[in-house]
Protein backbone atom coordinates (compact mmCIF):
# COMPACT_ATOMS: atom_id res chain seq x y z
CA UNK A 1 0.00 0.00 0.00
CA UNK A 2 1.36 3.38 -0.99
CA UNK A 3 1.65 6.31 1.42
CA UNK A 4 -1.29 7.95 -0.32
CA UNK A 5 -3.46 4.85 0.10
CA UNK A 6 -2.44 4.57 3.76
CA UNK A 7 -3.40 8.20 4.27
CA UNK A 8 -6.81 7.56 2.70
CA UNK A 9 -7.41 4.64 5.10
CA UNK A 10 -6.35 6.77 8.05
CA UNK A 11 -8.71 9.57 7.00
CA UNK A 12 -11.61 7.13 6.64
CA UNK A 13 -11.02 5.75 10.13
CA UNK A 14 -10.61 9.16 11.72
CA UNK A 15 -13.76 10.44 10.04
CA UNK A 16 -15.65 7.38 11.29
CA UNK A 17 -14.48 8.00 14.88
CA UNK A 18 -15.88 11.52 14.88
CA UNK A 19 -19.01 10.86 12.79
CA UNK A 20 -22.51 10.94 14.25
CA UNK A 21 -22.90 7.18 13.82
CA UNK A 22 -25.54 7.29 11.11
CA UNK A 23 -23.56 4.85 8.96
CA UNK A 24 -21.88 1.79 10.50
CA UNK A 25 -18.77 1.24 8.41
CA UNK A 26 -17.00 -0.75 11.14
CA UNK A 27 -16.97 -4.05 9.22
CA UNK A 28 -15.72 -2.63 5.93
CA UNK A 29 -13.07 -0.53 7.65
CA UNK A 30 -11.86 -3.53 9.67
CA UNK A 31 -11.61 -5.67 6.53
CA UNK A 32 -9.69 -2.99 4.65
CA UNK A 33 -7.35 -2.44 7.60
CA UNK A 34 -6.82 -6.20 7.95
CA UNK A 35 -5.87 -6.54 4.29
CA UNK A 36 -3.43 -3.65 4.65
CA UNK A 37 -1.84 -5.06 7.82
CA UNK A 38 -1.67 -8.57 6.36
CA UNK A 39 0.40 -7.26 3.45
CA UNK A 40 2.47 -4.77 5.46
CA UNK A 41 3.47 -6.84 8.51
CA UNK A 42 5.54 -9.98 7.92
CA UNK A 43 5.09 -11.25 11.49
CA UNK A 44 1.31 -10.83 11.33
CA UNK A 45 1.09 -12.36 7.86
CA UNK A 46 2.95 -15.47 9.04
CA UNK A 47 0.60 -15.72 12.00
CA UNK A 48 -2.47 -15.47 9.74
CA UNK A 49 -1.11 -18.08 7.33
CA UNK A 50 -0.57 -20.46 10.25
CA UNK A 51 -4.24 -19.92 11.06
CA UNK A 52 -5.19 -20.56 7.44
CA UNK A 53 -6.63 -17.06 7.08
CA UNK A 54 -6.21 -14.75 4.09
CA UNK A 55 -7.97 -11.41 3.41
CA UNK A 56 -9.94 -12.85 0.48
CA UNK A 57 -11.41 -15.49 2.81
CA UNK A 58 -12.59 -13.06 5.51
CA UNK A 59 -15.97 -11.33 5.28
CA UNK A 60 -16.64 -10.41 8.93
CA UNK A 61 -14.56 -8.46 11.43
CA UNK A 62 -15.18 -11.26 13.95
CA UNK A 63 -13.19 -13.64 11.75
CA UNK A 64 -10.06 -11.48 11.56
CA UNK A 65 -7.20 -13.40 13.26
CA UNK A 66 -6.41 -11.90 16.65
CA UNK A 67 -2.72 -11.51 17.48
CA UNK A 68 -1.88 -12.56 21.09
CA UNK A 69 -1.02 -9.65 23.39
CA UNK A 70 1.98 -11.58 24.74
CA UNK A 71 3.50 -11.66 21.24
CA UNK A 72 4.14 -7.91 21.48
CA UNK A 73 6.74 -8.74 24.14
CA UNK A 74 8.69 -10.94 21.73
CA UNK A 75 8.53 -9.10 18.41
CA UNK A 76 8.19 -5.62 17.01
CA UNK A 77 4.73 -5.62 15.42
CA UNK A 78 4.28 -2.76 12.97
CA UNK A 79 2.52 -2.25 9.65
CA UNK A 80 4.64 0.74 8.61
CA UNK A 81 8.38 1.38 8.07
CA UNK A 82 9.87 1.39 11.59
CA UNK A 83 11.96 4.49 10.82
CA UNK A 84 8.70 6.46 10.68
CA UNK A 85 7.85 5.67 14.32
CA UNK A 86 7.17 8.79 16.40
CA UNK A 87 5.60 7.20 19.51
CA UNK A 88 6.59 4.29 21.71
CA UNK A 89 4.75 2.70 24.64
CA UNK A 90 6.12 -0.07 26.83
CA UNK A 91 4.20 -3.18 27.79
CA UNK A 92 4.76 -4.83 31.17
CA UNK A 93 6.95 -7.83 31.93
CA UNK A 94 9.50 -7.35 29.16
CA UNK A 95 12.51 -9.62 28.97
CA UNK A 96 14.59 -7.40 26.72
CA UNK A 97 14.11 -3.72 27.59
CA UNK A 98 16.08 -2.59 24.54
CA UNK A 99 13.56 -4.05 22.12
CA UNK A 100 10.78 -6.28 23.36
CA UNK A 101 7.59 -5.10 24.92
CA UNK A 102 7.50 -1.91 22.84
CA UNK A 103 4.48 -0.83 20.82
CA UNK A 104 5.37 1.67 18.09
CA UNK A 105 3.12 4.11 16.28
CA UNK A 106 3.76 6.37 13.33
CA UNK A 107 2.25 9.83 12.92
CA UNK A 108 -1.08 8.37 11.77
CA UNK A 109 -1.19 6.02 14.76
CA UNK A 110 -0.23 8.76 17.18
CA UNK A 111 -3.06 10.99 15.97
CA UNK A 112 -5.57 8.15 16.16
CA UNK A 113 -4.44 7.30 19.70
CA UNK A 114 -4.76 10.88 20.93
CA UNK A 115 -8.02 11.61 19.10
CA UNK A 116 -9.78 8.38 20.09
CA UNK A 117 -8.93 8.66 23.74
CA UNK A 118 -9.82 12.35 23.81
CA UNK A 119 -13.27 11.34 22.59
CA UNK A 120 -13.48 8.60 25.25
CA UNK A 121 -12.56 11.06 28.02
CA UNK A 122 -15.09 13.59 26.77
CA UNK A 123 -17.88 11.03 26.48
CA UNK A 124 -17.39 9.22 29.80
CA UNK A 125 -15.18 11.24 32.19
CA UNK A 126 -16.11 14.84 31.38
CA UNK A 127 -19.51 14.51 29.69
CA UNK A 128 -20.83 17.78 31.17
CA UNK A 129 -18.70 19.69 28.68
CA UNK A 130 -16.91 22.03 31.08
CA UNK A 131 -13.34 22.12 32.33
CA UNK A 132 -12.27 21.28 35.86
CA UNK A 133 -8.99 20.96 37.78
CA UNK A 134 -7.44 17.54 37.13
CA UNK A 135 -5.01 16.05 39.64
CA UNK A 136 -2.88 13.28 38.09
CA UNK A 137 -1.17 10.64 40.23
CA UNK A 138 1.36 9.87 37.51
CA UNK A 139 4.55 11.45 36.19
CA UNK A 140 4.41 13.99 33.33
CA UNK A 141 5.35 12.72 29.85
CA UNK A 142 8.76 14.41 29.84
CA UNK A 143 9.69 12.13 32.76
CA UNK A 144 8.01 9.00 31.40
CA UNK A 145 8.07 9.26 27.59
CA UNK A 146 7.11 5.61 27.05
CA UNK A 147 4.26 5.53 29.58
CA UNK A 148 0.89 5.68 27.85
CA UNK A 149 -0.87 7.09 30.90
CA UNK A 150 1.57 10.01 31.14
CA UNK A 151 1.07 10.94 27.50
CA UNK A 152 -2.69 10.49 27.68
CA UNK A 153 -3.07 12.53 30.86
CA UNK A 154 -1.13 15.45 29.38
CA UNK A 155 -3.67 15.47 26.56
CA UNK A 156 -6.52 15.21 29.07
CA UNK A 157 -5.31 18.30 30.92
CA UNK A 158 -4.89 20.08 27.59
CA UNK A 159 -8.47 19.45 26.47
CA UNK A 160 -10.42 19.20 29.75
CA UNK A 161 -8.30 20.67 32.54
CA UNK A 162 -8.81 23.98 34.34
CA UNK A 163 -6.41 26.08 36.39
CA UNK A 164 -4.86 24.01 39.18
CA UNK A 165 -4.42 20.87 37.06
CA UNK A 166 -1.10 19.16 37.67
CA UNK A 167 0.93 15.94 37.85
CA UNK A 168 1.78 14.78 41.37
CA UNK A 169 4.57 12.26 40.80
CA UNK A 170 8.11 13.55 40.32
CA UNK A 171 11.59 12.04 40.59
CA UNK A 172 11.19 12.43 44.35
CA UNK A 173 8.02 10.38 44.29
CA UNK A 174 4.39 11.12 45.07
CA UNK A 175 3.94 14.71 46.27
CA UNK A 176 1.71 13.92 49.24
CA UNK A 177 1.99 17.36 50.81
CA UNK A 178 1.04 19.21 47.64
CA UNK A 179 -1.72 16.74 46.81
CA UNK A 180 -3.41 17.05 50.21
CA UNK A 181 -3.09 20.85 50.16
CA UNK A 182 -4.54 21.10 46.65
CA UNK A 183 -7.49 18.87 47.56
CA UNK A 184 -8.16 20.96 50.70
CA UNK A 185 -8.02 24.19 48.69
CA UNK A 186 -10.63 23.01 46.21
CA UNK A 187 -12.70 21.54 49.01
CA UNK A 188 -12.74 24.98 50.66
CA UNK A 189 -13.53 26.76 47.36
CA UNK A 190 -16.38 24.35 46.59
CA UNK A 191 -14.97 23.62 43.16
CA UNK A 192 -15.29 20.03 41.85
CA UNK A 193 -12.12 18.26 40.78
CA UNK A 194 -11.08 15.08 38.98
CA UNK A 195 -8.40 12.83 40.50
CA UNK A 196 -6.83 10.29 38.15
CA UNK A 197 -4.34 7.56 39.07
CA UNK A 198 -3.68 3.85 39.46
CA UNK A 199 -6.07 1.78 41.55
CA UNK A 200 -3.30 0.56 43.82
CA UNK A 201 -2.12 4.08 44.64
CA UNK A 202 -5.65 5.07 45.69
CA UNK A 203 -6.02 1.95 47.84
CA UNK A 204 -2.74 2.71 49.63
CA UNK A 205 -3.72 6.34 50.19
CA UNK A 206 -7.20 5.45 51.44
CA UNK A 207 -5.83 2.94 53.93
CA UNK A 208 -3.32 5.41 55.32
CA UNK A 209 -5.83 8.27 55.48
CA UNK A 210 -8.28 6.06 57.37
CA UNK A 211 -5.61 4.98 59.85
CA UNK A 212 -4.69 8.60 60.51
CA UNK A 213 -8.18 10.08 60.68
CA UNK A 214 -7.91 12.15 57.50
CA UNK A 215 -11.13 12.79 55.57
CA UNK A 216 -12.26 15.05 52.76
CA UNK A 217 -15.62 16.31 51.61
CA UNK A 218 -14.86 17.12 47.99
CA UNK A 219 -17.42 19.31 46.20
CA UNK A 220 -20.38 17.71 44.45
CA UNK A 221 -19.43 16.73 40.92
CA UNK A 222 -15.90 15.65 41.84
CA UNK A 223 -14.82 12.34 40.38
CA UNK A 224 -12.11 9.74 40.85
CA UNK A 225 -10.75 7.81 37.89
CA UNK A 226 -8.65 4.73 38.56
CA UNK A 227 -6.70 2.76 36.01
CA UNK A 228 -6.01 -0.93 36.30
CA UNK A 229 -7.79 -2.30 39.32
CA UNK A 230 -5.29 -5.16 39.20
CA UNK A 231 -7.06 -6.28 36.00
CA UNK A 232 -10.50 -6.50 37.53
CA UNK A 233 -9.38 -7.10 41.13
CA UNK A 234 -8.86 -4.20 43.49
CA UNK A 235 -5.70 -5.24 45.26
CA UNK A 236 -6.19 -5.42 48.99
CA UNK A 237 -9.90 -4.63 48.93
CA UNK A 238 -12.96 -5.66 46.98
CA UNK A 239 -14.52 -3.43 44.37
CA UNK A 240 -17.36 -2.65 46.80
CA UNK A 241 -14.91 -1.74 49.55
CA UNK A 242 -13.04 0.51 47.13
CA UNK A 243 -16.22 2.46 46.35
CA UNK A 244 -17.00 2.68 50.06
CA UNK A 245 -13.58 4.17 50.77
CA UNK A 246 -13.96 6.67 47.92
CA UNK A 247 -17.04 7.97 49.72
CA UNK A 248 -15.73 7.74 53.28
CA UNK A 249 -12.30 9.27 52.56
CA UNK A 250 -13.08 11.69 49.71
CA UNK A 251 -16.83 12.18 49.80
CA UNK A 252 -17.17 10.92 46.21
CA UNK A 253 -20.22 8.73 45.56
CA UNK A 254 -20.00 5.40 43.77
CA UNK A 255 -21.41 6.59 40.45
CA UNK A 256 -18.61 9.17 40.23
CA UNK A 257 -15.97 6.45 40.63
CA UNK A 258 -14.85 5.42 37.14
CA UNK A 259 -12.51 2.56 36.26
CA UNK A 260 -10.52 2.61 33.03
CA UNK A 261 -9.14 -0.41 31.18
CA UNK A 262 -6.15 0.37 29.01
CA UNK A 263 -3.45 -1.76 27.38
CA UNK A 264 -0.37 -0.67 25.48
CA UNK A 265 -1.15 -3.32 22.86
CA UNK A 266 -4.62 -1.81 22.25
CA UNK A 267 -4.92 1.87 21.42
CA UNK A 268 -8.38 2.71 22.76
CA UNK A 269 -9.26 2.80 26.47
CA UNK A 270 -12.58 1.46 27.77
CA UNK A 271 -14.33 3.27 30.61
CA UNK A 272 -17.12 2.52 33.09
CA UNK A 273 -20.55 3.83 32.12
CA UNK A 274 -21.41 4.85 35.70
CA UNK A 275 -20.82 8.61 35.57
CA UNK A 276 -22.52 9.20 32.24
CA UNK A 277 -25.43 6.97 33.27
CA UNK A 278 -25.86 8.97 36.49
CA UNK A 279 -25.94 12.28 34.61
CA UNK A 280 -28.52 10.85 32.19
CA UNK A 281 -30.70 9.46 35.00
CA UNK A 282 -30.05 5.84 33.99
CA UNK A 283 -29.94 3.24 36.76
CA UNK A 284 -28.21 -0.01 35.84
CA UNK A 285 -25.20 -2.09 36.72
CA UNK A 286 -22.00 -0.48 35.55
CA UNK A 287 -20.20 -1.91 32.53
CA UNK A 288 -17.67 -0.78 29.92
CA UNK A 289 -19.47 0.28 26.73
CA UNK A 290 -18.01 -0.51 23.34
CA UNK A 291 -17.05 2.37 21.08
CA UNK A 292 -18.13 2.77 17.52
CA UNK A 293 -14.56 2.18 16.31
CA UNK A 294 -13.41 -0.28 19.02
CA UNK A 295 -15.23 -3.34 20.35
CA UNK A 296 -14.45 -6.09 22.83
CA UNK A 297 -15.85 -9.61 22.48
CA UNK A 298 -15.56 -12.60 24.83
CA UNK A 299 -14.39 -15.78 23.08
CA UNK A 300 -14.53 -19.36 24.31
CA UNK A 301 -11.62 -20.41 26.53
CA UNK A 302 -10.97 -23.81 24.94
CA UNK A 303 -10.26 -22.89 21.32
CA UNK A 304 -10.65 -19.11 21.38
CA UNK A 305 -12.51 -19.41 18.08
CA UNK A 306 -16.14 -18.90 19.06
CA UNK A 307 -17.75 -15.60 20.17
CA UNK A 308 -19.78 -16.20 23.32
CA UNK A 309 -23.36 -15.14 24.06
CA UNK A 310 -24.11 -12.34 26.47
CA UNK A 311 -23.14 -13.07 30.07
CA UNK A 312 -20.95 -16.11 29.36
CA UNK A 313 -17.40 -15.94 30.70
CA UNK A 314 -14.54 -16.04 28.22
CA UNK A 315 -11.28 -14.49 27.06
CA UNK A 316 -11.60 -10.89 25.92
CA UNK A 317 -10.59 -9.97 22.38
CA UNK A 318 -10.17 -6.35 21.24
CA UNK A 319 -11.01 -5.13 17.74
CA UNK A 320 -9.75 -1.57 17.44
CA UNK A 321 -9.53 0.51 14.25
CA UNK A 322 -7.16 2.86 16.05
CA UNK A 323 -4.64 -0.01 15.97
CA UNK A 324 -3.88 0.91 12.36
CA UNK A 325 -0.06 0.90 12.92
CA UNK A 326 -0.07 -2.60 14.47
CA UNK A 327 -2.94 -5.14 14.19
CA UNK A 328 -6.68 -4.51 14.34
CA UNK A 329 -7.47 -7.62 16.43
CA UNK A 330 -5.65 -8.40 19.71
CA UNK A 331 -6.31 -11.46 21.87
CA UNK A 332 -5.79 -10.78 25.59
CA UNK A 333 -5.51 -13.06 28.62
CA UNK A 334 -8.22 -11.10 30.42
CA UNK A 335 -11.37 -12.87 31.58
CA UNK A 336 -14.70 -11.19 31.13
CA UNK A 337 -18.14 -11.31 29.57
CA UNK A 338 -20.27 -9.36 27.11
CA UNK A 339 -23.16 -7.21 28.32
CA UNK A 340 -24.93 -6.51 25.04
CA UNK A 341 -23.37 -3.25 23.92
CA UNK A 342 -20.25 -3.59 26.06
CA UNK A 343 -18.38 -5.87 28.42
CA UNK A 344 -16.97 -6.27 31.91
CA UNK A 345 -13.60 -7.63 32.97
CA UNK A 346 -13.32 -9.81 36.08
CA UNK A 347 -9.59 -10.57 36.16
CA UNK A 348 -6.66 -12.23 34.48
CA UNK A 349 -6.91 -15.81 33.28
CA UNK A 350 -4.97 -18.62 34.93
CA UNK A 351 -4.16 -22.01 33.48
CA UNK A 352 -4.95 -25.17 35.47
CA UNK A 353 -3.87 -28.55 34.08
CA UNK A 354 -3.28 -27.03 30.68
CA UNK A 355 -6.70 -25.40 30.47
CA UNK A 356 -7.91 -21.87 31.13
CA UNK A 357 -9.81 -21.76 34.41
CA UNK A 358 -13.13 -19.99 34.78
CA UNK A 359 -11.86 -18.75 38.14
CA UNK A 360 -9.52 -15.78 37.55
CA UNK A 361 -6.00 -15.69 38.91
CA UNK A 362 -5.84 -14.56 42.52
CA UNK A 363 -2.33 -13.25 42.00
CA UNK A 364 -2.51 -9.44 42.04
CA UNK A 365 -0.98 -7.71 39.04
CA UNK A 366 -0.28 -4.13 39.97
CA UNK A 367 0.54 -1.23 37.66
CA UNK A 368 4.24 -2.13 37.81
CA UNK A 369 4.01 -5.57 36.22
CA UNK A 370 5.17 -8.92 37.56
CA UNK A 371 8.97 -8.75 37.74
CA UNK A 372 10.43 -9.17 41.23
CA UNK A 373 12.03 -5.75 41.13
CA UNK A 374 8.68 -4.18 40.26
CA UNK A 375 6.99 -6.09 43.06
CA UNK A 376 9.59 -4.71 45.43
CA UNK A 377 9.06 -1.17 44.16
CA UNK A 378 5.29 -1.57 44.44
CA UNK A 379 5.71 -2.62 48.09
CA UNK A 380 8.10 0.28 48.70
CA UNK A 381 5.62 2.77 47.23
CA UNK A 382 2.95 1.44 49.59
CA UNK A 383 5.30 1.77 52.55
CA UNK A 384 6.33 5.29 51.54
CA UNK A 385 2.76 6.54 51.12
CA UNK A 386 1.81 5.09 54.49
CA UNK A 387 4.90 6.59 56.15
CA UNK A 388 4.29 10.07 54.77
CA UNK A 389 0.56 10.20 55.51
CA UNK A 390 1.24 9.00 59.05
CA UNK A 391 3.14 12.26 59.55
CA UNK A 392 0.05 14.26 58.75
CA UNK A 393 -1.64 15.37 61.96
CA UNK A 394 -5.27 16.29 62.14
CA UNK A 395 -4.27 19.90 61.59
CA UNK A 396 -2.38 18.60 58.52
CA UNK A 397 1.05 19.93 59.39
CA UNK A 398 3.57 17.46 58.07
CA UNK A 399 7.05 16.97 56.66
CA UNK A 400 7.85 16.97 52.93
CA UNK A 401 7.46 13.72 51.06
CA UNK A 402 10.46 11.41 51.07
CA UNK A 403 11.73 9.73 47.94
CA UNK A 404 9.36 7.20 46.35
CA UNK A 405 10.83 5.10 43.56
CA UNK A 406 8.28 4.12 40.97
CA UNK A 407 8.80 2.24 37.73
CA UNK A 408 6.36 4.61 36.06
CA UNK A 409 9.24 7.10 35.82
CA UNK A 410 11.95 4.57 34.99
CA UNK A 411 10.88 4.38 31.33
CA UNK A 412 13.49 5.98 29.11
CA UNK A 413 13.49 7.19 25.56
CA UNK A 414 14.94 4.47 23.35
CA UNK A 415 16.51 5.19 20.02
CA UNK A 416 14.42 3.44 17.40
CA UNK A 417 17.23 3.14 14.88
CA UNK A 418 19.48 1.29 17.34
CA UNK A 419 17.33 -1.56 18.64
CA UNK A 420 18.72 -5.06 18.98
CA UNK A 421 19.03 -7.78 21.62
Amino acid sequence: MSEEQRNVLFERINKFVWSDGANDDFNSLCLDAFEYQYNASEAYRKYCLNKGAKPQDISSWLDIPAFPSDAFKKDVIVSFPIEKAVMENLTSGTTCPELRGSVFRDEYGRKLALDCNRKVMGDYIFPEGYRMPILILAPPPEMAPTMGMAIGMAETIKHFGAEGSDFFITKRGLKIKELIKTMRDFEYKGKPIAIIGSTSAFVFIFNSCRENGIRFSLPRGSRIVDGGGYRGKFGECTREMYYKQCFEILGISEEYCVNVLGMAECTTNFVDSSLRDALNGIKRKRYKPNHKWARVVAFDMETCSRPLPQGELGLLRHYDLANLPTVIAVQTDNLGYNTGDGFEIIGRAKVVNGKVSMIPSDKPVGPMGEKKIFSFLDAYMKFSIKRQISKIKKDESFCPCGEIIDDMIVGKTNKIEDRSC
